[in-house]
């Protein structure tokens, strides 16, 4: 169980530490193990709404947002405001575009990003509660991590030395796909239409963004790994919501 622990460790600000650096062949298996990450946030926030049934719909969906923020370590917001201050700062340049994103320092345009995707999350989730359509906290989760292990599987990771150089190396690509389908295939046994609908908009998302990445960097780096998974959470729920 050694790589759920590294995906728990990576993914999440729950307090798990591991003692010393994981073999590579470990951390590539790690990847397997993100849609479970995924589902155990989505648990964790099921079973908040169901603790704050009743309260104030707006201090409802607020914490809510605030416990998914946490959960995460808002990592791949770090990751979404790097890579929007990088995509307009590059002017299209692939060099330049791969050093910004290592400035720590956030521009204004990474700040407006960040405000528009919380904004546009917490208002469908907000649309989500109000409707009584909670699968949504189980499918957005499992779905993003679930697209990050897709992005590692199917395209290169373009930083050399960076940590997701040893996720994609070492990642068995047969089980990935089994993953994978497992994920889907859940996804519609337990919640239906809606994730037929939760489906078709993560793949979408999927598609156009990895190909802006394959356009700008030929491959991906841990930033805009980050963003596709932001990104992709607030399609599904706004789709949901529609």
């Amino acid at each position: 169980m050694l790589p759920f622990w590294i995906a728990l460790q990576f993914l999440s600000s729950l307090p798990v530490r591991l003692a010393g650096l994981p073999a590579p062949q470990q951390m590539g298996r790690s990847l397997l193990f993100y849609p479970l990450v995924g589902l155990l946030f989505g648990g964790v926030l099921w079973g908040l709404n169901l603790v704050l049934a009743g309260s104030a719909l707006l201090l409802h969906t607020a914490l809510l947002l605030c416990a998914w923020v946490w959960l995460s370590g808002a990592l791949h917001l770090d990751g979404l405001a790097d890579s929007a201050d990088a995509w307009l700062g590059g002017f299209g340049d692939r060099e330049r575009t791969l050093t910004i994103m290592k400035d720590p320092r956030s521009g204004p345009i990474a700040v407006v990003t960040l405000v528009l995707v919380l904004l546009l999350k917490f208002c469908a989730l907000l649309a989500l509660i109000q409707s009584g359509q909670a699968l949504g906290l189980l499918l957005a989760p499992v779905l993003g991590r679930a697209a990050m292990l897709g992005l590692f599987l199917c395209t290169p990771y373009v930083r050399a030395g960076g940590l997701g150089q040893a996720l994609a190396q070492h990642l068995p690509r047969g089980p990935a796909k089994g993953v994978l389908a497992v994920t889907a295939l859940g996804c519609v046994l337990v919640a239906g239409s809606s994730a037929l609908v939760a489906l078709a908009v993560a793949l979408a998302v999927f598609v156009g963004l990895r190909s802006i990445m394959l356009k700008r960097l030929g491959g991906t780096t841990g930033d805009t790994a980050g963003a596709l998974l932001e990104l992709l959470e607030v399609a599904v729920l706004v789709g949901l919501a529609l």
